[in-house]
Formats: structure tokens, C-alpha cells, sequence
């Protein structure tokens, strides 16, 4: 009996810091997300192109929010990355050496205002990261 007591009190207390609408979306976990993927091996001195894509998990309105990449690790010369803030990083070139690149892409997304002044949000998280392998033979 106590013990229900006590779990009504933590739960009370938690919505009433929290608000409902940021303890629903955690519940829910609207978070960015980048896409678990396995890139297309590339080959040396031949045209590659390739990308990661993104996403506000469990949101509707996932275009209602300007996504910010951020690549740290090495790519084969010859590799550019392109961000598009439309939820997409891009790799693309002319690979001039062989081997496997590991880096990690990073991601953290902004809510804006819609065409009412409405700002979207609040997220359990804004940002996240994932490690990537690209291979060129």
C-alpha cells in the first residue's frame, strides 16, 4: 500500500516540474534519429555517391525542423560531404585511395516556427550521433 502511495506522489511530482506535454514525449521518445545503414562500397578513381538520412522519430512534423550534420573522422581523398538541411548528408566524389574509413555523423535538430508562430518541440533529445563505415576497393 505505501509503495502505491509513493509511486503516485513521484508520478505527480514529475508532471507537475515537467509538464505533461515534455514527460508524454519522452514516454512517446521523439528524438532525432539518423538512419542505420550500410553505405555502398565505393571503388578507387570511379564516380561515388552516397547518403545518411534522418528524422524525428514518432513526430509527424519531422520537416518542421532544421537538422545540423556534423562528419568527424577521416573519408578517402578525393570524398566531399555535402549537408543538406533537409535531413540528408551526402558523400560523393572521386575516391583516390582503397581501404575502410570509419567516421561519425552528427546531428542535432532546432524546432522552427510554423505558419501560425508555432514552435514545434520540446524533444526528449536534439541530438544523437552515429559511427558509419565507408569502404572503397
Amino acid at each position: 500500500m505505501m509503495k502505491r502511495y509513493l509511486l503516485i506522489i513521484l508520478l505527480i511530482s514529475l508532471f507537475s516540474f515537467n509538464g505533461c506535454d515534455d514527460v508524454l514525449d519522452c514516454i512517446i521518445n521523439v528524438r532525432p534519429e539518423l538512419h542505420a545503414k550500410t553505405l555502398a562500397i565505393g571503388f578507387v578513381d570511379e564516380y561515388y555517391s552516397d547518403n545518411i538520412t534522418a528524422e524525428i522519430k514518432n513526430e509527424v512534423h519531422d520537416n518542421d525542423y532544421d537538422y545540423y550534420f556534423d562528419v568527424s573522422g577521416r573519408l578517402p581523398e578525393g570524398i566531399d560531404v555535402f549537408y543538406n538541411r533537409h535531413r540528408e548528408v551526402i558523400f560523393k566524389g572521386v575516391p583516390k585511395e582503397s581501404g575502410r574509413f570509419s567516421f561519425k555523423v552528427f546531428l542535432e535538430v532546432i524546432p522552427h516556427d510554423d505558419e501560425f508562430g508555432n514552435i514545434n518541440g520540446p524533444l526528449c533529445s536534439d541530438n544523437t550521433s552515429k559511427t558509419y563505415v565507408l569502404a572503397i576497393k
